[in-house]
């Protein structure tokens, strides 16, 4: 029934998904689909004896000492397929490995048929007054001497019997305190189970539940699909369309800036006409003043002539050097540029930057309808699981099973009082043979404690004391209750001895190595029909290699039930997880998408016709020759300032006078015309100079740079005209496919967590740990091993015991006659 209930819920986990091959590259991005519910469970298949552990550690070293011989695997098979004798060997082989258990069985045996027989034979040659029974000692030099040497061996061998009439009492006493303790082992592993299959059901709709993980992550995805397909289809023509806009745009912004050059040359120009005639004007103003000054008659004087003559000489250099008057107008080329300005090229650009960026809203809008449609589906999908997963009679089966649970927890917790009455029973046994032990110990401790004691070195045998008398006759009652009990202890401890020890070797120590899990395993061996036992009854196919100790070994690894017995020879989970039948309806939907980007107009005709406008502007035929010419003369032909020095040294040479001060007073007009003139002239200079060069450096490329935007424009415009079909089915295709991943990965995660965590099968590990490992070994096997050991001891040392206590008797009890001192050998 637990395999129907894991088919059942495997078939819930598979009607939500299917099997597809990851085709999609790359990978579309991680869900996070959580962790399946696991809940902790409470039995720790382990058990730690504790101090008595050493002595079981003992007992199994003794054990291997007596059968060091390995598992007989081949015996063992062949006694399953009831084969054994068919073959002459078996027999041998059989007995070779269980000597070490016949040997000492049978010299346990002979224990128990010769020990009661010594003893009878012992009680009537006493009777006889022979063996000791003549109440008569002779005296001997050595006395003393094997008085002490028979006490010493006696305590020594008490000692040793104590030991073990320990052991065996601890190992009671254990087998017991577990048995009783058992109650809550059985009671944990109940519980687990019972967690086990409450959770089960859980795990199945925590996986069915994360198909909305994946819905929601689809349905995120279908809402963004402008963002998500637009900027994929955006991002592949952007590499053409955005340099072609941002050179255009660049063009936008030379036209503006050629138009301020021209202005700026325009604007110079004048300046500098009329700034040259009115300084010209000054300038001759100033050699006339001049002229009449050095027509004075200071000048004739003979300190002056020279010096005037110097300054009437220089006086032709007050003239200007630079004529701008020539120079052509560019009025022309900026009336052509204010008409191109007249349409707002940034502003046309613009537009196509925001054509181009709408490409997202764009997709989005044309696309509304399909997603709507896939929506739909994706709704229609997770009804469909929904209604599926209420069809299954799951919760029917888990009744069934948790009420057969129930029922077997019952009935072992009514019938655990019955194990525990039984096994006081079985303790009280122990018990008795422990206190049969202990009744010889206690006479023969106190026959050596009142022998010791009472003895009198110097009493003759007839004289002893009472004291001494009662420790003879103390040692004499160990002796007899020693061959009363002795055959009984070894009796016990044969058979436990057989039991236990073959138990180990043949159960606890294969379980342990798994040697045992590898004969269950053998073809053939539980049913001679079936090649593979467990197989045939999980599967119905004894051909699948389905065996114990991988079952065995998966579970202890807390694997999923899936995966430990191979439910996919029942039914394959990839057949199962379908989800085909879904993901080619949401293929046709996503492929039927098709987006029309002909509405994008990167740049206008008019917007071209203004490039081509600016282009034939006449720019390139300004005669910049002519005024890089002027420009680069100098306003005046010299320095007025030097000049004005100059003459003003020249009248420092003069005497004083006012012809000295005339002329330093036209020093100080010329000064003043360089400042309020020139000084302005030659920024005006400047300017054109930036102007003029900038419009040289640039016109002899405004045509290139126009044809390279213009074609830059067109290639992008035909890349979104012409290509654009073949670029959104691209895109579309790895749009579709980053959806359909995500229901992969959904696929992937189910498998995995049905494999590997769903109804993990660690109770069941745990149970069959717990019920051969733990309670038949730890608990019952490893005791009973250490109760035969201990009591073997006793009853081993019991044989020098029982000699040293009659040998020892003599020198303790009161004699009825007495010798004379004799070397002679005592005969008895």
């Amino acid at each position: 029934m637990a395999v129907e209930l894991y088919l059942l819920l495997l078939l819930l986990c598979g009607s939500t998904v299917s099997e597809v091959q990851p085709l999609h590259k790359p990978p579309p991005g991680t869900l996070d689909f959580g962790f399946v519910p696991a809940k902790t469970y409470d039995t720790n298949a382990y058990h730690e004896p504790g101090p008595i552990g050493i002595v079981f550690r003992l007992v199994h070293s003794f054990l291997y000492l007596v059968q060091p011989n390995s598992f007989p695997q081949d015996l063992i098979q062949k006694l399953t397929q009831q084969k054994f004798g068919n073959v002459q060997g078996d027999y041998q082989k059989a007995i070779y490995y269980e000597i070490g258990f016949i040997v000492p069985a049978a010299l346990g045996l002979l224990f128990v048929l010769l020990l009661p027989l010594v003893g009878l034979c012992f009680c009537m040659c006493r009777c006889c007054d022979n063996c000791g029974g003549e109440m008569h000692q002779r005296q001997k030099k050595n006395a003393d001497c094997r008085r002490g040497c028979f006490a010493t061996f006696l305590f020594v061998a008490s000692l040793i019997i104590s030991i073990g009439v320990l052991c065996a009492y601890a190992a009671n006493q254990h087998l017991t305190s577990q048995v009783r303790g058992a109650k809550n082992l059985v009671h944990s592993n109940f519980k687990d189970l019972r967690i086990f299959f409450n959770n089960t059901p859980g795990q199945i709709d925590y996986l069915v539940s994360q198909y909305n993980t994946t819905k929601n992550k689809a349905l995120s995805d279908l809402d963004n699909v402008g963002p998500l397909l637009g900027s994929r289809v955006q991002e592949r023509f952007a590499k053409e369309v955005r340099p072609a806009l941002d050179a255009a745009l660049t063009m936008a912004g030379a036209i503006r800036e050629t138009k301020e050059a021209l202005e700026n040359v325009s604007v110079s120009v004048e300046v500098l006409q009329e700034g040259t005639e009115r300084l010209h004007s000054n300038l001759t103003d100033v050699k006339i003043h001049l002229s009449n000054t050095l027509s004075d008659s200071a000048c004739s004087a003979a300190q002056a002539a020279s010096t005037c003559n110097i300054i009437r000489n220089s006086l032709n250099q007050l003239n200007i050097n630079a004529n701008f008057s020539g120079l052509p107008g560019v009025s022309t080329q900026v009336a052509k540029v204010n008409d191109v300005l007249k349409i707002d090229l940034s502003s046309l650009v613009q537009k196509g930057y925001a054509a181009f960026n709408n490409t997202p809203d764009l997709v989005l809008n044309q696309t509304r309808n399909i997603l709507s449609d896939i929506k739909n589906l994706l709704d229609f999908i997770g009804s469909n699981i929904t209604s599926f997963t209420k069809m299954l009679p799951v919760q029917k089966v888990l009744a069934d099973l948790t009420i057969y649970l129930t029922q077997t927890e019952a009935y072992v917790q009514d019938y655990f009082p019955v194990v525990e009455q039984y096994d006081f029973y079985r303790w009280l046994g122990c018990l008795i043979l422990c206190c049969m032990v202990i009744l010889i110990l206690v006479f023969y401790y106190l026959g050596l404690l009142c022998g010791t004691c009472g003895y009198d070195k110097h009493a003759s045998p007839t004289t002893r004391g009472c004291i001494s008398n009662t420790g003879g006759n103390f040692l004499m009652a160990g002796v007899g209750f020693s061959f009363l009990f002795s055959w009984v202890l070894m009796i016990i401890v044969v058979i436990t001895f057989v039991t236990g020890g073959n138990i180990e070797k043949l159960v606890c120590e294969p379980f342990e190595d798994r040697t045992l899990f590898k004969v269950l395993d053998t073809p053939y061996l539980l049913n001679r029909h079936w090649r593979n036992y467990l197989s045939a009854i999980v599967l119905k196919n004894p051909d699948i290699n389905l065996t114990f100790e991988k079952v065995y070994s998966d579970c202890k690894e807390n694997k999923g039930i899936y995966t430990t017995l191979h439910l996919e020879n029942l039914f394959n989970i990839n057949e199962f997880l379908n989800i085909n039948m879904y993901t080619e309806d949401v293929s046709l939907k996503i492929e039927h998408i098709n987006v029309n980007l002909s509405n994008i107009v990167l740049l206008d005709e008019i917007g071209k016709r203004n490039l081509l406008d600016f282009s034939s502007s006449g720019i390139d035929g300004i005669n910049f020759a002519a005024y890089l010419t002027e420009i680069n003369k100098s306003v005046t032909k010299v320095d007025l300032l030097s000049f004005a020095n100059d003459l003003e040294a020249r009248a420092d040479q003069l005497p004083k006078g006012a012809l000295e001060n005339a002329l330093k007073g036209h020093a100080n007009s010329i000064r003043m015309i360089h400042n309020q003139q020139v000084v302005p002239l030659e920024q005006a200079m400047s300017t054109l100079n930036q102007s003029i060069r900038l419009l040289q450096r640039t016109s002899s490329e405004f045509m290139v740079k126009v044809r390279n935007v213009i074609s830059a424009v067109d290639a992008a415009q035909f890349l979104i005209s012409n290509d654009a079909s073949l670029v959104i089915i691209q895109e579309t295709k790895k749009y579709m496919d980053m959806i359909i991943g995500y229901f992969e990965q959904y696929v992937e995660w189910v498998k995995e967590s049905i494999t590997m965590e769903v109804a993990a099968c660690k109770p069941i590990a745990n149970v069959i740990d717990t019920a051969v490992d733990i309670f038949l070994c730890s608990y019952v096997i490893d005791s009973v091993n250490t109760f035969w050991f201990g009591l073997g001891g006793c009853s081993i040392f019991l044989i020098p015991a029982i000699i040293c206590a009659v040998k020892l008797s003599k020198y303790y009890r009161r004699m009825d006659t007495e010798d004379v001192y004799d070397d002679s050998v005592e005969q008895w």
